[in-house]
């Protein structure tokens, strides 16, 4: 695909299927496609046609604008009480000689550690236990904040919040204005997964089930806050789940725009309990990153992981709806290794990440947390540059 590169052609292709005809006619004229021809894309579509659809939709937002940011993660620990099927991150209590379990000291120690360092964002995220609970996050924030102020906290996912609440006794409402009155700036996309209860209830049983989920965020939305959306897939699921999931979260988005980025996670099988389960192809990557871009029609950006889908299928996935891939990093998170990611130490640069984006024809942009521009690398000169800045910091997303 080139840019500017757009539907046209397939309207006048009188081979295409009439299903996909009509959807690339929506497409072309910024409709909304329904339910069921999101269902007709994964069933019927080829990755060339949802190519040239989804990067027509990228390039009217975006053109060839790619988006990263620099921040760092914490996670408190890896022991959980919930038991995911598909999860090989986390152990069960029974298990802590497995894993590990950070202190609030230790965590601002992590925070101090970026003190000399231009980081925007610090990401926490991790397992459920009950130490870690309402007023051990708030103090947390509210410390993470005074040691530096301008640092956006990005914490926690409403499996965590659910549980932390039910804990405290109170309820959603209170819960999240607490978060937010201790620092709290917005909310990863995590512990989604599949929301039907078909796939949910097998996969992660346990856990808050989806309605409780989209309430946690539409609560956070409507205090004015910000916050991404994942899927996993790639697994039990059917292509119907995946679309189901899409709505539910279109829907949301539609009454409280609060939503910035959806994020197709890919379903890796090592050393968990559905290791039997095979991985989907690159190609089919490819297609959902594709589908999820025309579908999410309310969703400003399509973000792919590019530690967890390898460096080329990032780039790759930057010509079927992507447009933020990321961010530099040095493997200070052990979510992507632990689940049999293909590079098991990732680790890129600043200078790394920006070639990796021009290499493809597009324009490599820094951002903050809620997509401020920092940084337009388009004609920037390394060379002339502070090399250390850009190429000695551990930044993940």
């Amino acid at each position: 695909m080139i840019e500017g590169q757009d539907t046209a052609f397939l309207l006048s292709d009188k081979s295409l299927d009439k299903e996909l005809k009509t959807i690339a006619e929506k497409v072309h004229s910024g409709e909304r496609i329904s339910f069921d021809e999101g269902v007709t894309l994964f069933e019927k579509a080829e990755l060339g046609y949802l190519g040239i659809l989804a990067n027509s939709v990228r390039y009217r937002r975006h053109g060839t604008k790619t988006y990263f940011n620099r921040n760092f993660h914490i996670e408190p620990t890896n022991l959980c009480v919930y038991d995911c099927k598909f999860c090989s991150y986390s152990r069960l209590i029974k298990e802590r000689e497995e894993g590990w379990e950070l202190s609030l000291q230790q965590m601002l120690d992590i925070v101090k550690s970026y003190d000399d360092q231009p980081v925007t964002e610090v990401h926490i995220v991790g397992g459920v236990l009950p130490q870690y609970d309402l007023s051990f996050y708030t103090e947390l924030f509210a410390k993470i904040k005074q040691h530096r102020p301008e640092l956006h906290v990005k914490a926690l996912t409403p499996v965590e919040y659910h549980y932390i609440f039910k804990k405290a006794k109170v309820d959603y409402q209170a819960g999240m204005r607490l978060m937010k009155e201790a620092g709290l700036e917005s909310m990863p996309g995590g512990g989604a997964e599949i929301f039907h209860p078909d796939v949910r209830n097998k996969i992660s049983k346990d856990k808050c089930n989806a309605d409780q989920w989209l309430e946690i965020h539409e609560i956070w939305h409507n205090l004015g806050m910000r916050s991404n959306a994942t899927m996993l897939y790639g697994h039990i699921e059917e292509f119907w789940h995946r679309v189901d999931h899409m709505e539910r979260l279109r829907q949301l988005q539609d009454q409280t725009k609060g939503f910035q980025a959806f994020i197709p996670l890919k379903f890796l099988n090592k050393d968990n309990q559905m290791s039997n389960v095979p991985e989907v192809s690159v190609i089919e990557d490819l297609r959902n990153d594709a589908i999820a871009r025309i579908y999410m029609d309310n969703f400003d950006h399509i973000k792919a992981y590019w530690a967890m889908i390898s460096r080329s299928t990032a780039q790759l996935s930057l010509n079927f709806g992507v447009d933020d891939i990321d961010g530099t990093l040095n493997d200070t998170t052990k979510i992507y290794s632990m689940a049999g990611a293909e590079e098991q130490n990732p680790a890129m640069s600043t200078q790394d990440l920006v070639k990796l984006i021009k290499k493809v024809g597009m324009h490599p942009i820094e951002r903050d947390t809620l997509y401020n521009v920092l940084m337009d690398y388009e004609n920037f000169d390394f060379s002339k540059s502070n090399a250390s800045e850009y190429n000695e910091l551990p930044l993940i997303k």
